[in-house]
């Protein structure tokens, strides 16, 4: 519904199931007086048509009124939300026992066509317009400003951690089970893969940024769409990009320590782990873009990270900690997997064409299935072959697995409804991941 330009019918549709109006004006003496009234509309007319407030103040014959009407929705035991409205101003008339009000601007908003994340989404270019005019009032910048603390934390996204924090646990349990442990550089292995990892989260922002993908997403959510933090003012370009960088710096520094005081082998590892990142949303390469990104990270969380942490601790490589990196790998490209598919539209219209972009509905969905039965059968055969028979635990995320197919069935195509889903499908990545650690270290205790 735009402020400026008015449809009587489609007004009169959207009011027709409100309960009740809220009738606005200025009396004679200058106060603003808000009035609830009960209302009916006149679709041979296009106009509102409001009873009179029984007592007090009556608007002047031609004076512009404000009627408001809202539907308020209560919650038990929260209170009440208010998800849907419509304002209008018109100039007033009498007719008999009524007032009658022919629209002649309009606002509102409908949750059921405009979500309320999306709203404010919408809103931020308005919000930037609002201090830039401010700035030039007060002659001084006025820019939207978050305590440092919290920039870092949601810059870097610190909670997507776990992607890095499970597959180097894994890789450690995996050596200790061998008989070798060095919880010493175990540690330098996460604070190296952290850093790594919360650079490309960094970097990933400054990509989608200059490509333009981030400014077309209206439909972030709390797992998709970036940590918005360009896009908000909060944060500039370049000082993203200084982020990364030190960041990286930090990775890299600690791995080439490992390789010298490790081994060489390490090196390559180390070597593919940072330029999957780099590659996955930098140019030229841009894998994500290419539908590559699933791959990527399927390898840098799987294999390069459990095989990198468990050669740092016994330098050596091995078959196991391969084998029991691969239920990690395919269960952290499922997450990105599922997460890029609210961002199909924006990701679409920057050229992003990430497989969720490129393939139907029902071929995502099915796509999940069979990665998720894939993940279980390696559990399944590697707690029977080369894996502790404890890492069976793995499979009791299995419930976690089908409520995940089921919200990706039922709201494929609502990213907000879809969220819950999302939520639980990291949490399927962490909880297997962990189970799976678990598993090793029961055998480790009884062994």
């Amino acid at each position: 519904m735009a402020p400026s330009t008015v449809r009587e019918e489609a007004i009169l549709e959207d009011v027709q199931d409100f309960t009740h109006a809220i009738l606005a004006f200025v009396d004679d003496e200058g106060y603003p007086l808000n009035v609830a009234t009960s209302f009916e509309t006149d679709p041979s007319s296009g106009a509102i048509r409001l009873k009179p407030p029984k007592v007090g103040p009556q608007p002047r014959e031609g004076a512009e009124v404000n009627v408001t009407f809202s539907h308020i929705r209560p919650y038990p035991g929260v209170g009440y939300d208010q998800r849907r409205y419509v304002s209008l101003w018109g100039a007033v008339r009498r007719d008999g026992g009524w007032l009658v009000v022919m629209p002649e601007r309009s606002h509102g908003w409908d949750e059921d066509r405009l979500h309320f994340f999306e709203l404010c989404e919408r809103s931020v270019p308005v919000g930037h317009e609002y201090m830039r005019k401010l700035s030039r009032e007060r002659g001084e910048e006025v820019k939207p400003q978050l305590g440092l603390g919290w920039l870092i934390f949601l810059a870097t996204r610190v909670p997507f951690l776990t992607a890095t924090i499970v597959p180097i646990l894994l890789g450690g349990m995996v050596a200790r089970s061998h008989g070798v442990s060095n919880w010493w550089l175990w540690l330098l292995c996460l604070i190296g893969g952290a850093a790594i990892h919360l650079g490309l989260n960094v970097l990933n922002d400054v990509s989608d940024t200059t490509s333009g993908a981030d400014q077309a997403n209206v439909n972030p959510t709390m797992f998709s769409g970036g940590s918005r933090m360009i896009q908000y003012g909060l944060v500039s370009l370049n000082a993203m990009r200084v982020a990364s960088f030190a960041l990286y710096a930090i990775g890299i520094g600690i791995g080439l320590f490992l390789v010298a005081t490790r081994g060489i082998e390490l090196l390559w590892i180390g070597m593919a782990g940072v330029f999957l990142s780099v590659a996955y949303t930098a140019p030229p390469f841009r894998l994500v873009y290419r539908g590559l990104g699933e791959i990527c990270v399927a390898l840098g969380f799987g294999p390069i990270m459990v095989l990198g942490t468990y050669f740092v601790i016994t330098q050596e490589l091995a078959w196991e900690p391969f084998y029991a990196s691969l239920p990690v790998a395919i269960l952290i490209m499922l997450v990105l997997y599922v997460n890029q598919i609210p961002d199909r539209p924006s990701d679409a219209r920057a050229s992003k064409n990430t497989i969720v972009v490129r393939l139907s509905r029902e071929k995502i969905i099915a796509g999940y299935d069979l990665s998720m039965i894939a993940t279980y059968l390696l559990i399944a055969i590697g707690a029977l072959t080369i894996m502790p028979a404890w890492t069976l635990l793995g499979l009791l995320t299995i419930p976690l697995a089908l409520k995940v197919h089921k919200g990706l069935s039922s709201h494929y195509e609502h990213p907000y409804e879809l969220m819950a889903a999302m939520g639980t499908n990291i949490m399927v990545h962490l909880a297997t991941g962990l189970l799976l650690s678990v598993g090793y270290l029961i055998d480790i205790i009884l062994t």
